[in-house]
């Protein structure tokens, strides 16, 4: 394979997923991106933003770093063309370059279901979501979740509790465990044999605009989705956005019709998502 090197260095520019891809899919390789001349990149493109990110010197120096920390702490680097970079997520429009993993990163391409919902749940969302991953994975489904407070928390929980198996998408690099409340989480997750992974460079910080991106990450990894409790207008309801688009089946726990925590599901299951009470609801539709 191609020289990782060249793909971290790609994965770390201050550039939108899409404006990497174009730029793969116009030199074919990484490698070739960071040898062209600015000279040629200005036959490529007038942003002369653009040109500044791919030619900052320092970002080379930032992709050796991480390059060599991944291989001391033997983390996956997991390239677009890489056997191992999942199918499903190969779909989306918007794919990630380069995946940074941890764990069993065999589990990127089992039968995965992304169970999501808000941070501040209730407890019926926090036994509705352990209630549902643990059973699903009893039924061999890999739980898909972002590690966040709240619905994600226990949609890892379960599976684990079911001795099963669970990849979690972070906002931050895959070293930078947030929110720090989950730290025994993330351990648990690696010690069953689970799954830890990002787009983002091994230590990298969470900022506001990652977790929204991230998301598409999340229902990407999926044939399926189950929002657990969502409010109008969260994350969880840009993640059903975003699995609609990518053309995933969508499913929504009922709620409380009272409760703004349950207003952002019931609003899905109006618009078309399968009403789901039941785990045979999503085994069977």
């Amino acid at each position: 394979m191609e020289n990782i090197f060249y793909w971290i260095w790609l994965s770390i520019l201050s550039l939108k997923p899409i404006e990497k891809i174009k730029l793969l899919n116009f030199f074919n390789t990484p490698e070739k991106i960071f040898n062209t001349k600015e000279i040629d990149l200005k036959k490529l493109t007038d942003s002369d933003k653009i040109i500044k990110i791919i030619t900052n010197k320092n970002k080379k120096i930032e992709a050796e770093k991480i390059l060599k920390e991944a291989i001391q702490e033997k983390i996956s680097l997991i390239s677009y063309n890489n056997n191992f970079y999942s199918r499903e997520l190969q779909k989306i429009y918007d794919y990630p370059i380069l995946l940074y993993a941890k764990g069993n990163i065999d589990l990127l391409n089992s039968k995965c279901i992304s169970i999501v919902g808000c941070r501040d749940c209730s407890e019926y969302g926090k036994e509705v979501a352990e209630k549902f991953s643990f059973l699903l994975s009893k039924k061999d489904y890999t739980i898909v979740s972002g590690l966040a407070r709240g619905i994600d928390t226990y949609a890892h929980k379960g599976s684990v509790l079911a001795t099963g198996k669970t990849i979690a998408v972070l906002g931050s690099g895959v070293n930078y465990i947030y929110p720090s409340e989950n730290k025994s989480t993330y351990k648990e997750i690696l010690r069953k044999n689970g799954l830890i992974i990002s787009e983002y460079g091994i230590n990298t910080r969470p900022i506001p605009e990652y977790f929204p991106q991230r998301n598409r990450i999340i229902s990407g990894l999926s044939k399926k989705v189950l929002i657990v409790e969502a409010t109008r207008n969260s994350g969880s309801i840009i993640t059903a956005n975003l699995a609609c688009e990518q053309g995933k089946s969508i499913y929504a726990i009922p709620g409380n019709i009272t409760s703004s925590k349950s207003s952002g599901t019931n609003e899905l299951i109006k618009d078309g998502a399968i009403l789901t009470t039941s785990l045979e609801d999503i085994l069977y539709l």
